[in-house]
C-alpha cells in the first residue's frame, strides 16, 4: 500500500488505529470524519499522526479521488458518498478486511447477535495456552488492523465480528468461523432481516474446505447456513443431545465426535451464569478444540473465566441485594438471555435510546421474573406501553435521569432481591456508549455502597 491515497472514513477507535496501520505501512492517509467541531479536531490532531484531516459533510465528497477507501464499523457501505466512490471505481474495505490483508496469522473470527463478547474473550483466554502469540480485536478492544499486525505466521488472531464490519469485506476468509445466533437486530442500517442475515454469512462465504465453520444448532436460521458453506461444519447445542457436535451431557460440556466422545468440563465449574453462558461457553469449546488446544488447558480456562465487563457483572451486594450491570444488553433478545439467568425477584433497570424491536417476548418474561420494572431514557414511554399491555403490575418512570432510576432501585430492592441494569436499548440518548453508561451505574452503586445505605 506503499504510496497509495487511502481514506479513513470514521475517526473513532477503530478508523484511528487504522489509520496509524496505513501510515506505517507507507500510504498517504486522508482521516475523514462527518463532525466537524472543535473538541472533534483538537482530539485528532493532538493524535500527531502524519494524516489529512477532511471534517464535515462536504468533505466526504472528496472519498471518490481515494485510491482505496477503509470503513470505520459505524459508517454505512450505504452512505451516500461512499456508494458515490464506489461507482466511480474506489475499492471500499472495511477495517476487518483490511486487517485480514495485513496479517500473516490464523484468524478465529466470531459473530452473532448476542454473545461475541464473551464468547470472543473467552476464546482468546484459552488460545493463550498455547505456545504461540494470541491476539484479540474487532469489534472488542483495538482495531484489528492494529491487534493482526502484532503476530506472525503460526500465531492466532481471534476477532469479534459485527454485521457492520462483514458489510464491506472481499477476501476475508478466517480458518475458524463461528455463527452464535441471530435475532432481528440494526435493521435500520441493513434495511430488512434478510440484508442483516447476509452480512452475517459473509464470515464464511469465502471458506473452503480446510476451514471450520462453527454453528448454532438451537437457533434455526444459523442451522439452515450448514448447507451454504464449502467448510467442515461442527454444530454445539445447549438443548440436543449432538450424534456429532458440541454439548451438554449429564451435566458435562462434551465433544461428540466420530471417534467418540471427549468429556471437556463440568458444566458446574463455570463461574458465568445464565444458559446463554452455556452455548458460549460451548462455541467457545468447538472454536479451541478445532484449533489444537488441549482439553485440560480448555477445561482451566473455562473454570478460571470471570466473564466481561459490562455482561451479566456483578458490581457488588448491599444488605443482600446484589448489582448487576449488564449494560451490553442493546437489544430485547439480551435483555431475555439476562433475565433467564435469575429465577425471579428482579428489580429491572431498562430502557434508553429505542430500536424500535419487538418486546413481546422481553415483557412476557418481565412480567414473570421482574418484581419491579423501572424506566429511563427515551424509550421510557413506549416501553411502558408494552409493559402494561404485557401485564407488568409495577412500572415506574424515570424520564431522562438515570442516576434517579439507580437511585430508586436501591430503595425498592430488599433481599434477596437482585437489581439488573440490562437496558435493551442502545446508549446514545444519555450516554456516549454503552460502556460509560455501565460504568456510571457501576459508580452510582458503589457511592450508595460506600455511604452505607442500607
Amino acid at each position: 500500500m506503499t504510496g497509495e491515497r487511502i481514506g479513513v472514513f470514521g475517526a473513532g477507535v477503530s478508523g484511528i488505529g487504522a489509520a496509524e496501520v496505513l501510515v506505517a505501512q507507507g500510504a498517504k492517509v486522508t482521516l475523514f470524519d462527518e463532525r466537524d467541531d472543535e473538541k472533534t479536531r483538537a482530539k485528532l490532531q493532538g493524535l500527531g499522526l502524519d494524516v489529512e484531516l477532511a471534517l464535515g459533510k462536504a468533505a466526504a465528497e472528496r472519498l471518490r479521488t481515494m485510491d482505496k477507501i477503509v470503513l470505520s464499523p459505524g459508517i454505512s457501505i450505504f452512505h451516500p458518498e461512499v456508494a458515490a466512490a464506489q461507482a466511480a471505481g474506489v475499492e471500499v474495505l472495511s477495517e476487518v478486511e483490511l486487517a485480514y490483508r495485513l496479517t500473516q496469522a490464523n484468524v478465529i473470527a466470531i459473530t452473532g447477535t448476542n454473545g461475541k463478547t464473551t464468547t470472543t474473550t473467552l476464546v482468546g483466554e484459552i488460545m493463550k495456552s498455547l505456545p504461540v502469540k494470541v491476539a484479540v480485536g474487532g469489534n472488542i478492544g483495538q482495531a484489528l488492523s492494529k491487534e493482526g499486525l502484532a503476530v506472525g505466521a503460526g500465531d492466532w488472531l481471534v476477532a469479534e465480528i459485527s454485521s457492520f464490519q462483514l458489510e464491506s469485506v472481499s477476501t476475508f476468509r478466517p480458518h475458524i468461523a463461528a455463527i452464535l445466533n441471530i435475532t432481528p437486530d440494526h435493521i435500520d442500517r441493513h434495511k430488512t432481516l434478510a440484508g442483516y442475515i447476509a452480512a452475517k454469512e459473509a464470515i464464511f462465504r469465502r471458506q473452503g474446505a480446510d476451514d471450520f465453520l462453527v454453528l448454532n444448532y438451537d437457533d434455526e436460521t444459523v442451522r439452515g447456513m450448514a448447507g451454504k458453506t464449502a467448510a467442515q461444519v461442527f454444530f454445539f447445542s445447549r438443548k440436543t443431545q449432538l450424534k456429532t457436535g458440541f454439548c451438554l451431557d449429564q451435566g458435562w460440556l462434551v465433544a461428540n465426535l466420530p471417534a467418540g466422545q471427549v468429556k471437556i468440563a463440568p458444566a458446574a465449574e463455570m463461574k458465568i451464569i445464565g444458559g446463554h453462558n452455556v452455548e458460549n461457553a460451548l462455541a467457545a469449546i468447538a472454536c479451541t478444540y478445532l484449533a489444537g488446544v488441549p482439553v485440560e488447558a480448555i477445561r482451566k480456562a473455562l473454570a478460571a473465566f470471570t466473564g466481561v465487563e459490562h455482561r451479566i457483572e456483578l458490581v457488588t451486594t448491599i444488605a443482600g441485594v446484589s448489582y448487576y450491570n449488564d449494560s451490553k444488553a442493546t437489544n430485547p433478545e439480551s435483555t431475555v438471555k439476562a433475565l433467564e439467568a435469575f429465577d425471579g425477584g428482579i428489580v429491572l433497570l431498562a430502557g434508553g435510546h429505542d430500536k424500535m424491536t419487538d418486546l413481546t417476548e422481553m415483557m412476557a418474561l418481565v412480567r414473570e421474573r421482574a418484581d419491579e420494572l423501572i424506566l429511563f431514557g427515551e424509550a421510557e414511554a413506549r416501553f411502558a406501553a408494552e409493559a402494561e399491555k404485557a401485564g407488568v403490575k409495577s412500572i415506574r418512570r424515570c424520564g431522562m435521569d438515570f442516576g434517579a432510576a439507580v437511585s430508586l432501585a436501591h430503595e425498592l430492592a430488599k433481599a434477596p432481591q437482585v437489581v439488573l441494569l440490562s437496558p435493551a436499548c442502545s446508549s446514545y440518548d444519555l450516554f456516549d456508549n454503552y460502556e460509560q453508561r455501565g460504568r456510571v451505574f457501576k459508580d452510582a452503586v458503589r457511592a450508595l455502597a460506600a455511604q452505607g445505605k442500607r
